[in-house]
């Protein structure tokens, strides 16, 4: 995820990471022992963990330029991929 967003946050792609549940420190830990760029989301009371519908992780929605939600995956993805990078590309470059 570090080289996606990497790649693509100078072109109107974000990404952040959303932690559900889960105690600062550890989630600070994690961060840092995994080497996170994007930004982290707390999310401690499961506030946005329910208005998303999240019902496993990782879940990845996909949102355009005009912020509406065009995609949503439920478990594990290559994004690094030629496919993943190609619709990535197509969603900032609309």
């Amino acid at each position: 995820m570090n080289a996606l967003y990497e790649e693509f946050k100078g072109r109107g792609f974000t990404l952040l990471l959303v932690n559900m549940r889960e105690d600062p420190q550890l989630v600070g830990k994690a961060v840092r022992a995994r080497g996170y760029t994007a930004p982290v989301v707390l999310d401690p009371d499961g506030a946005v963990t329910a208005a998303y519908r999240v019902t496993g992780t990782p879940t990845v929605y996909l949102v355009d330029m005009a912020s509406q939600i065009v995609g949503r995956a439920i478990g594990r993805r290559d994004w690094a991929s030629e496919t993943g990078r190609r619709l990535i590309g197509a969603l900032v470059s609309r």
